[in-house]
């Protein structure tokens, strides 16, 4: 078992400084958690107090049903990657990989089963007599996974092991790295700054900024009903468009204006706003939720002048000028409009978000 639970925990150092702020988090047996934010949010904080390199300053840290504050790292049963690898440059990989083993003093028959397995299953038998430097940067971090693979820990502990890689190799150890979760059956905590990384990889997200959990959910919650305005721009490429403006109510039916752009809200939508005509609020339009056509089931659309057009590959960016406001919205190769022109857009009204614009808390999925 590796059930850990955040039990109103906070991380303060000396000089006042909060890093992590009443964390309340249960991270089931065998999940794959990935812990997202900007940099300094606290997610590798959270991520040293689980292994033991941090200190719990407030509440408690449980394995299982054992409070784990001050158990020293070696004996937490977890393994880590680094970022940085963190192997030794004059040990072949196959001392690399062993090196943990031989400190806890392993037979060497049990060590070498488990380096040549771990070796096989990360296809780097190959290279077991080179050095770090002989390898590329996917190879020395899978040595770096072995390493940490063949002490079968119970928590595996992932620190941006992929953000010194190019982006088809980070595209392809994601994979691996979602294979070695399913073949392990262990719990996997993972730190990325990188919305694909937890999309692709993640049982749960939990989304943090400043040191506070700002939404906890499944890839697709995460994604689709963000709760706040924060965790709605911090995935999605391009980031989602903010629009602001009211609530208005004409003839019983509920909508959002700004200038000329007028939309009028679905049925459910509609009721749980109802009687907040006026309110200041917030639209969010992600790019993909809009098509070039105007037919009566879009439900409403959108005017502005194409400031440019940006092809990559099988789609196309606009930057729309919508009266003042610059809109990211992404259409298909075949995109018609050009520079200069005038596009008519149509909105997917499932898909529409709305914040409240002081808050900027959602209104819709709260």
């Amino acid at each position: 078992m590796a059930r850990i639970k955040f039990e109103a925990v906070g991380k303060k150092y000396p000089n006042g400084f909060t890093a992590l702020d009443n964390l309340n988090l249960d991270i089931g047996d065998k999940e794959f958690l990935v812990l997202l934010g900007p940099s300094g949010c606290g997610k590798s904080t959270t991520l040293n107090m689980i292994a033991g390199l941090e200190d719990v300053t407030d509440g408690n840290l449980f394995f299982d049903d054992a409070v784990m504050n001050t158990v020293p790292p070696h004996q937490r049963d977890v393994a880590m990657v680094f970022q940085s690898y963190a192997l030794y440059p004059h040990k072949s990989v196959y001392d690399n990989i062993a090196f943990g083993l031989k400190m806890r003093k392993f037979p060497k028959d049990e060590i070498d089963l488990r380096v040549r397995d771990a070796a096989r299953r990360l296809e780097i038998e190959p290279l077991l007599d080179r050095r770090p430097d002989q390898l590329s940067g996917g190879q020395r971090q899978r040595v770096a996974l072995g390493r940490a693979m063949v002490r079968k820990p119970q928590v595996f502990l992932m620190d941006e092991p992929l953000s010194n890689l190019d982006a088809a190799l980070r595209i392809s150890m994601r994979a691996e790295i979602k294979q070695l979760h399913q073949a392990m059956q262990t719990t996997f905590v993972y730190v990325t700054h990188d919305q694909a990384e937890a999309l692709t990889l993640a049982d749960r997200i939990v989304v943090m900024k400043s040191g506070v959990v700002q939404q906890i959910g499944v890839p697709d919650e995460i994604y689709e009903r963000p709760r706040n305005m924060f965790v709605a721009s911090f995935l999605g490429n391009p980031p989602i468009n903010f629009l602001e403006g009211q609530l208005f109510l004409r003839e019983n039916r509920l909508g959002f204006e700004r200038g000329s752009l007028r939309v009028e809200l679905l049925p459910e939508m509609a009721v749980k706003l109802n009687g907040q005509n006026g309110r200041d609020v917030v639209l969010g339009l992600r790019a993909e939720d809009v098509v070039e056509s105007e037919s009566p089931e879009i439900g409403a659309s959108l005017t502005g002048r194409v400031a440019s057009v940006l092809p990559v590959g099988s789609d196309q960016f606009l930057d729309m000028d919508l009266e003042g406001a610059r809109l990211f919205l992404r259409l298909g190769k075949e995109c018609r409009y050009r520079e200069g022109d005038t596009a008519t857009l149509g909105i997917n009204l499932n898909r529409l978000h709305l914040f409240d614009k002081t808050s900027t808390q959602s209104i819709l999925w709260s």
